[in-house]
C-alpha cells in the first residue's frame, strides 16, 4: 500500500504580513512640530504601525510635503502655533472630525530660543520660549485629555536632557523643559485611573534642523563628545521610544521621564 505525502505549507512573508497586527492599528494620533526632525520621524513610524495622524507645524510647505509622503488617507496637516490655545483645540477637533477619535498625542513642537545669560536675555525671548515649549504642552494636554479619556490612550511630551540638568546660555529652554517634566509627572498622577498614560521623553542632542542649523561644525563636534556614544542621536531613535510609549506594550508606564541621550546624563 502506498503512502501519501503532504507537501508542507509554505508560509511566505506576504502571508505573515496580513497576520501580524501593527502596534497602533486603528489608533488616531496628533504630532505637533511634525514637519521635520523628531516630529516627522515619530509621525512616519506611527503611520507605518497603523495609526492615522494629524500633523501640525508652522512650516506649511514642509508639512504638506510630509503628508504627500505618508498619504492623505492616513495623515492630515494643520498649520498651527503651539503657543495658541485655539490652535491646540483645532488639532483635537480635526482628529475627531477626520478620523473619529483621539488615542495618542505627541507634544513635540519647540524652539531653541536666544542664547544669552539670564541677566542679558531679552524678556520677549524668555516669554516666547516659555510660551511655545511649556505653555504649548499645557494647552495641548488641556484639549487632548478629555478626548483621549473617552477611549483610553497615551500622551507623550517631548522634553529634553535639559529637563534634568542646566545648560549655560539656555535658561528659558532649560526652565521650560524642566516644567514639561513636572507637568508630565503631575498629569500622570491625575489620570492614572482614567485610562490615560502620560510620559515624557528626554532626547539628547539629536541631528535635526533645530540643532544642525543653529550650530557650526566645531560646536557640533564638541556636542558629540558630551555623549558617551560620542555622536549625536537620530530622530528615528527617539521615534522608537515614542512608539513604545504610545503602544499597549507600555501599559504599566505613566508619569515617567525617559532619556534617549547616548549616555549624556550618565556623566
Amino acid at each position: 500500500m502506498g503512502h501519501t505525502f503532504l507537501a508542507p505549507q509554505i508560509v511566505t512573508c506576504a502571508n505573515l504580513k496580513g497576520l501580524v497586527m501593527k502596534q497602533l492599528e486603528n489608533k488616531v494620533a496628533i504630532v505637533t512640530g511634525g514637519a521635520s526632525g523628531i516630529g516627522k520621524a515619530i509621525a512616519t513610524l506611527f503611520v507605518k504601525e497603523g495609526a492615522k495622524v494629524v500633523i501640525s507645524d508652522l512650516n506649511e510647505e514642509l508639512g504638506n510635503k510630509v503628508i504627500k509622503e505618508l498619504g492623505s488617507d492616513v495623515a492630515v496637516f494643520v498649520k498651527a502655533d503651539s503657543a495658541s490655545p485655539e490652535d491646540n483645540k483645532k488639532l483635537v477637533d480635526t482628529a475627531v472630525e477626520k478620523f473619529g477619535a483621539l488615542h495618542i498625542a505627541v507634544n513635540n513642537a519647540g524652539i531653541g530660543g536666544e542664547a544669552a545669560t539670564v541677566g542679558e536675555m531679552k524678556i520677549e525671548s524668555w516669554k516666547k520660549v516659555i510660551d511655545i515649549n511649556l505653555n504649548g504642552v499645557f494647552y495641548g494636554m488641556h484639549y487632548q485629555l478629555p478626548e483621549i479619556e473617552k477611549v483610553g490612550g497615551s500622551i507623550i511630551n517631548i522634553a529634553s536632557i535639559l529637563g534634568q540638568v542646566g545648560f549655560a546660555n539656555s535658561s528659558a529652554y532649560v526652565a521650560a523643559k524642566h516644567g514639561v517634566v513636572g507637568l508630565t509627572k503631575t498629569a500622570g498622577w491625575e489620570y492614572g485611573t482614567k485610562g490615560v498614560r502620560i510620559n515624557a521623553i528626554g532626547p539628547g542632542f539629536i541631528s535635526t534642523p533645530l540643532v544642525d542649523n543653529a550650530l557650526d561644525k566645531d560646536a557640533l563636534a564638541y556636542l558629540e563628545t558630551q555623549h558617551a556614544m560620542q555622536r549625536l542621536g537620530k530622530p528615528e531613535e527617539v521615534a522608537e521610544l515614542a512608539l513604545w510609549l504610545a503602544s499597549d506594550k507600555s501599559s504599566f508606564v505613566t508619569g515617567s521621564y525617559y532619556p534617549v541621550d547616548g549616555g549624556y546624563l550618565a556623566k
